[in-house]
């Protein structure tokens, strides 16, 4: 018998957002939309729970895409070792979005692991079906405002302007948007939970009437 599917899925907007195309070196320009890792991110600022692995499946472009050039003074450990020691930052240029809106979509799957924090392990005693819970608990930390951190829209300074139930109506899909990408990153770590750094990229993707499927994920 086929196990039930369980889905959560929220809107997000914002002023500003960027995800980082790897390809464009230290002036950073930026995806139409979210990659997965990042979509990923975003519903784990809400809820995280080692236990339910979250795999983003789609994503829905709900504004034009207006692209900026953004200009920032940088003062991170990525600096030259003469400017750390001065104290002196750079300017770092890039290509972000403006007035970015867009509907994720993921699917959880559980996670079949025998060390889990002692509080996870007395969570999952306590449920028959995680998925459903962690669903449940989703939804109505979403409805509430509540969040595990602050979900960003790329870079943390990027904080969005809503982030909540789907707003359908108000916010249509852009069905006139299509693009195609051909190489994207999809996976960041190994494993969903505890995995190390272990880059993969999807090929081939495209952006249909606005709505970008992200295909099957890597294998571990």
């Amino acid at each position: 018998m086929t196990s039930k599917t369980y889905e959560i899925c929220l809107e997000i907007a914002g002023p500003t957002a960027i995800w980082t195309r790897p390809d464009t070196g230290d002036s950073p320009g930026t995806y139409p939309a979210p990659t997965r890792s990042a979509a990923k991110g975003i519903f784990e600022a809400i809820l995280w729970n080692p236990a339910v692995e979250i795999v983003p499946s789609r994503v829905e472009i709900c504004a034009p895409l207006v692209y900026h050039h953004y200009a920032t003074n940088y003062g991170g450990p990525l600096r030259k070792s003469g400017q750390v020691r001065g104290d002196n930052n750079y300017q770092l240029f890039a290509t972000v979005l403006v007035n970015a809106r867009y509907r994720l979509y993921a699917t959880l799957n559980p996670v079949s692991r025998g060390d889990f924090p002692p509080k996870i392990r007395q969570w999952l005693e306590r449920t028959r079906s995680p998925c459903h819970a962690f669903q449940e608990i989703f939804e109505r930390r979403l409805k509430r405002g509540q969040c595990h951190y602050v979900p960003s829209l790329g870079w943390r300074e990027f904080v969005p302007s809503y982030v909540g139930g789907l707003q359908t109506a108000l916010h249509p899909t852009q069905a006139d948007l299509t693009l195609s990408l051909p190489s994207m990153p999809d996976q960041v770590f190994c494993k969903p939970v505890y995995g190390e750094h272990a880059l993969a990229y999807a090929q081939g993707l495209v952006i249909e009437s606005g709505v970008l499927r992200y295909g099957a994920p890597h294998a571990e």
